[in-house]
């Protein structure tokens, strides 16, 4: 009886943090949503909710840190209830950091105001948030559901999320060697478009932590990884000889 009853604590405590990761993720997918509509929109308004929506995701992931305490302390877990326990600080830090580059966006669209998108950026970054809030989604679904195929199919996907940041890259920078007044514009394309890559990656973490709590290890396979960005060389004109630099 008291062990059964230990068992249904446990199960309590479990479902209400999970409630609290569920709440948290819903709003993540709302704000990744509302920083793009706010930038290509020009919509200053609604970039200032996101600004103000993020104070709750903190919150909540100090409500997450504070039960997860309280039943590593009274419960004692073992087995995959602890790695269960131990996996949502991570899930519920990646979701954070996720919260925390929809705000940067949103900093940086207030920041570019009513200048015209650069080329394809407007189209490359919706299609690159979109990606994310669905990965993030099915992610999501995988942490309640226990679905160890769909995490490892979300992780995967986020090579697509690289690959669009590499092409708009590769155009932003042609924008600004051919002319300097898109320097500025562009950079901060740039930032965003990163901020929204990064995202990416923080999603595939929460996949990996899927993963862990149903297998007991993290996938042992390399994830692919396919933002060069960081590798990109500017060449030089070939007048004076080739040269380059990194960004």
């Amino acid at each position: 009886m008291n062990t059964e009853h230990i068992v249904k604590s446990f199960d309590d405590d479990l479902k209400k943090i999970e409630s609290l990761i569920v709440e948290m993720g819903g709003l993540v997918e709302t704000q990744i949503i509302d920083a793009i509509t706010a930038l290509i929109r020009h919509d200053h308004e609604l970039g200032k909710r996101v600004l103000a929506k993020d104070v709750r995701i903190d919150d909540l992931e100090l409500a997450v840190d504070a039960a997860v305490v309280r039943t590593l302390v009274l419960r004692q877990p073992k087995a995959q209830d602890l790695r269960a326990v131990i996996a949502v600080l991570k899930v519920a830090g990646n979701l954070e950091r996720i919260g925390d580059y929809a705000k940067n966006i949103a900093k940086r669209s207030a920041v570019l105001g009513d200048i015209r998108s650069v080329g394809s950026s407007d189209t490359v970054l919706r299609g690159m948030s979109r990606i994310v809030q669905e990965m993030l989604k099915d992610v999501l679904d995988a942490y309640v559901a226990r679905d160890i195929t769909t995490a490892d199919q979300v992780r995967l996907r986020d090579e697509d999320v690289d690959q669009m940041h590499n092409t708009l890259f590769r155009e932003l920078l042609t924008y600004m060697m051919e002319d300097p007044r898109s320097i500025t514009p562009c950079m901060h394309l740039l930032f965003i478009a990163k901020n929204i890559e990064r995202m990416g990656d923080h999603t595939t973490g929460i996949a990996e932590q899927v993963h862990y709590i149903i297998a007991g290890s993290v996938p042992d396979d390399e994830r692919p990884k396919h933002d060069v960005t960081s590798l990109a060389l500017l060449e030089g004109d070939g007048t004076n000889g080739s040269s380059s630099s990194t960004l």
